[in-house]
């Protein structure tokens, strides 16, 4: 029996979406106020999927305080108030798209995650616009 527990965190970071081997009116067409030279900022909301079968033993598919410490330590610790394309070493040549943001999450926690599960990300940047990624 397959079952998904989850973990919600946030983070607040901000970001620049462009290219560098853009010119600034190609990353204006494309990316509008998000190529703010600034930055600008996000209250990120993060949810963490893990399904697996329940452990017989527990009554767990994992103990959801190992899912939240995993998150503290790979996401939140590096991610929170920090500015993803100067602070985030893997955003140095990516741009920081909340699609990027959430592949990027999804490999740190997934090192960290038991093989026999699945594992889903859910990162909301705002209340309306979210991205999901599970590994595919």
């Amino acid at each position: 029996m397959k079952v998904t527990i989850s973990r919600k965190a946030h983070f607040n970071a901000a970001h620049r979406l462009y290219r560098k081997d853009w010119s600034m009116e190609k990353n204006d067409a494309i990316f509008g106020k998000c190529n703010n030279p600034n930055f600008h900022g996000h209250n990120y909301e993060l949810i963490v999927g893990v399904t697996g079968d329940i452990d017989p033993e527990t009554g767990f598919v994992m103990d959801v305080k190992i899912l939240s410490d995993i998150i503290k330590e790979e996401i939140e610790n590096h991610f929170d108030h920090k500015n993803l394309n100067l602070d985030v070493p893997e955003f140095e040549n990516l741009n920081p798209t909340a699609e990027n943001i959430a592949v990027v999450i999804w490999n740190k926690i997934r090192k960290k995650i038991n093989q026999s599960f699945d594992l889903e990300v859910v990162l909301y940047e705002t209340a309306r616009n979210f991205v999901t990624y599970k590994g595919e």
